[in-house]
């Protein structure tokens, strides 16, 4: 077993509290991950075959591929058979301690396996037992799968793109509704634990994708059609742009926002044409701007054209006008900000050896979160974890022989 006990890897805010995630491929593990830099006890219940996530990208050993490395810090690994009666048996157990259970397969799939929200509140009525899942159970879709491509559809998000690019309607290429939908389930799981404290009681919350990405996403393109009657189609003009994109500069391409009218003022005046502007009916006001953006953004990419990326980064930025260079895979990794941050790290792995780290974003006057755990192996903690909830060693040699808990190593060797 590792040294890094509870009190050792629990200094975020989160102390003390006890999640058990049985949740699998990303959406899931990524909003308890970030639990877990809280300080949250995360202890990660993996099916016999483990979590399938494990097998994506390169890996320098088998079932520890770059995405699970990179959602799954910050937690403990149990393997459970949770189709036997004595695995299911055994989470159950584990779970009377706990203050959260989280999941993110169908409420219908957690029901067959006798894991239903009744079963978990029957040993444990405090516990907040939070689903992350494709749609509302109050709907016809209800039972349907859902995976991160089917949501960028059915939203909307591949349209826009398509309006945006003039092409046909392409996925964003992140797995963003996942995250999305992990970080709803983050806020709702700190307002229950909040609830919680005032109340007593547990219940249940469910975190469904569709009605989530279809908030995020209306809540720019709404537009006209949030009036009854509309007063338009709905969309944003701005972000439909089909001129709104990084702009080519003479070397490379260039992130630059020239929007409020001080922007727009201070952009003319770089330029030598401030005495152009007030006479241009279409930089009147941002309603104006809003009007031509298609206009204005092909004027903007033209005049960038002009110039190398280093000359506009410097230009624009004494003039107080937003600019970024456009980074990719490569040249992130030497942004001077992120450098001097110390953004990216590195800590050494028992098996995977040296990894790049990724700091925590927030910055806390106390209690900062961080990762507190390095990526577990598949079931490397399952006597830790099993000890902890009060089995004997005994009964823990019995789970293992079941098959009902699964170990790297034989239940006699890790029980010495």
């Amino acid at each position: 077993m590792r040294a890094n006990s509870i009190r050792e890897a629990s200094a975020g805010p989160l102390c003390g509290v006890k999640i058990i995630d049985v949740s699998s491929v990303l959406m899931g593990p990524y909003a308890t991950q970030l639990l877990g830099e809280m300080g949250a006890d995360i202890i990660k219940v993996e099916a016999p075959d483990g979590d399938v996530v494990r097998l994506i990208g390169p890996s320098r050993s088998n079932g520890m591929g770059p995405i699970f490395l990179n959602t799954n810090r910050s937690k403990r690994s149990i393997c459970l058979d949770l189709k036997k009666e004595v695995g299911r048996n055994a989470l159950l157990r584990l779970a009377e301690t706990a203050d959260v259970f989280f999941y993110n397969v169908r409420p219908q799939a957690m029901a067959r396996l006798g894991l239903a929200y009744e079963d978990l509140a029957a040993v444990n009525p405090k516990l907040i037992y939070v689903g992350v899942f494709g749609y509302g159970q109050d709907g016809p879709y209800a039972a349907k799968p859902a995976y991160d491509d089917l949501m960028q559809g059915a939203t909307g998000v591949a349209s826009f793109v398509a309006q945006s690019t003039g092409g046909p309607p392409r996925y964003v290429p992140l797995a963003m509704v996942d995250r999305i939908t992990g970080m709803a389930a983050v806020n709702a799981t700190l307002a229950a634990l909040y609830e919680r404290s005032i109340s007593g009681m547990g219940q249940r919350i469910d975190v469904p994708m569709f009605e989530t990405m279809v908030g995020f996403v209306l809540s720019d393109h709404l537009g006209g059609l949030t009036f009854d009657p509309p007063l338009d189609q709905g969309g944003y003009a701005r972000l439909l742009s089909q001129a709104r994109r990084p702009y080519k500069t003479m070397d490379g391409y260039i992130c630059a926002m020239v929007y409020t009218d001080q922007q727009w003022r201070n952009f003319y005046r770089l330029l030598g044409r401030e005495g152009e502007l007030d006479a241009d009916r279409r930089l009147l006001s941002l309603k104006t701007r809003s009007e031509y953006v298609d206009e204005l953004y092909s004027e903007l990419e033209e005049i960038l054209s002009t110039k190398t990326t280093s000359e506009w980064l410097d230009q624009l930025s004494a003039a107080d006008i937003p600019v970024t260079p456009v980074h990719d895979q490569a040249s992130i990794f030497n942004d001077e900000h992120l450098v001097a941050i110390n953004y990216f790290g590195y800590e050494e792995h028992p098996s995977e050896g040296r990894l790049r780290t990724l700091r925590h974003p927030q910055k806390w006057s106390r209690t900062q979160p961080r990762h507190s755990r390095t990526i577990p192996l598949q079931g490397e903690h399952g006597i830790e974890i099993l000890r902890e909830g009060g089995f004997s060693d005994r009964e823990i040699s019995d789970l293992a022989e079941d098959g009902a808990l699964i170990l790297k190593e034989s239940p006699e060797e890790k029980l010495c």
